[in-house]
């Protein structure tokens, strides 16, 4: 799977997964603290590649490398449905489950 070297882009870690970023992208992170508009920094970047094509790849980060974004919306994933039967034991259970997720529009990658 091939991206075009031309767009400046950072792979990012929050919330113990890992993204790829590009200014001007929307993506759904895991939640995190903040209402709409705030604004939201990302210190943890694991790879970086400039649009002339040279990449940084951290070990374990890339130092001086930081994306900032905005919060878009407070939302929740799915219901979850968790059922537990045992058959014969007049015995179950049904748990539900929504996921809180946090929406970001990434503003832009900053690299000293």
């Amino acid at each position: 799977m091939e991206h075009e070297t031309t767009t400046m882009f950072a792979v990012i870690k929050t919330g113990g997964k890992q993204y790829r970023v590009a200014a001007n992208d929307v993506i759904t992170v895991g939640k995190l603290e903040g209402e709409a508009g705030t604004a939201v920094t990302f210190g943890e970047v694991l790879l970086y590649a400039d649009g002339a094509g040279a990449t940084q790849v951290g070990a374990p980060v890339v130092s001086g490398v930081s994306v900032a974004g905005e919060i878009v919306a407070q939302t929740r994933g799915p219901k979850i449905i968790a059922f537990k039967k045992r058959r014969r034991q007049n015995s179950r259970r049904k748990r539900g489950h929504r996921q809180d997720f946090t929406v970001i529009r990434v503003t832009g990658i900053s690299a000293a």
